[in-house]
């Protein structure tokens, strides 16, 4: 399988399209209100952000969660070539247009490269493989075949693959092994809790505290991690965590993490 190195946002490669092609609304996460199109006005004429050091501080914490999962470089430099939206209305159109396709599909591909990966998903390998050179195969169209994509199709197909390989990793984990796929766990009181092997697709894990608990191979593919606790939790082997997830969440040193993801910088230096 290729690295996933190309599947990790290269912002120096990008024309800033996070910061254009998509819509924010003023809230908690975003200090101002933007239309799709429209520039963030901190972006600078290079592309960099202006206030890249100080987005928390200055109300923008929704653009240090958001992940391209390397869509920007890929539309920036392989969909257009390198030419720059700015000086085109047409490259413009099309390339805020393919950017969020491309995103979803890079998600997708960085899921599946992850599960071609699992020893326990060898029943299931060879269709993961095609699944992932079906999807990287899309993402090399033209700006118009891209723009055409049925991505809720494709999610759909790709999402049954991803559940098997979940199955078949977590079967080997003892004990009762807990489906929350989708529940609503705002603000639960988790801590120390014992989640091996859970399946949390699609949790809403908002404020939820988990300190200390134990998260061993379990599913998380879609969470919500916004505010979670995850001080001294223990993460180690868990499937399908992004860095975005981890990002929006609070952790510490204490915080076991899988090798795949970083240690967020704005987590506590110290374990509590």
């Amino acid at each position: 399988m290729p690295e996933r190195a190309g599947l990790k946002a290269d912002c120096a490669s990008c024309f800033g399209l996070c910061c254009v092609a998509l819509p924010f609304a003023r809230s908690a996460d975003f200090a101002m209100d933007k239309d799709a199109g429209e520039p963030c006005r901190n972006l600078l004429a290079d592309f960099r952000c202006g206030v890249h050091a100080e987005l928390r501080q200055r109300g923008f914490q929704g653009c240090t969660v958001f992940d391209c999962f390397g869509a920007g470089q890929k539309v920036s430099q392989r969909t257009f070539a390198g030419r720059d939206w700015r000086g085109d209305p047409d490259v413009a159109r099309g390339m805020f247009q393919v950017f969020p396709v491309m995103r979803q599909l890079h998600e997708l591909l960085w899921y599946l490269a992850e599960a071609v990966e699992m020893p326990a998903a060898e029943p299931v390998r060879d269709e993961l493989r095609k699944a992932y050179d079906d999807v990287e195969r899309r993402t090399l169209g033209r700006p118009a075949e891209l723009a055409e994509t049925d991505v809720p199709a494709v999610r759909e197909r790709v999402n049954a693959l991803l559940l098997r390989a979940s199955e078949l990793a977590r079967a080997g984990v003892p004990g009762r092994r807990k489906d929350r796929r989708g529940a609503d766990l705002i603000g639960a009181r988790l801590k120390g809790a014992d989640l091996r092997g859970a399946c949390l697709r699609g949790a809403y894990l908002i404020a939820a505290d988990l300190r200390g608990a134990d998260l061993r191979w379990a599913d998380l593919i879609g969470a919500d991690l916004r505010d979670a606790d995850l001080r001294g939790a223990d993460l180690t082997g868990c499937l399908f965590l992004t860095r975005a997830q981890l990002d929006s969440a609070r952790g510490d040193a204490g915080t076991r993490l899988p090798a795949a993801v970083g240690r967020p910088a704005h987590w506590a230096a110290r374990a509590h």
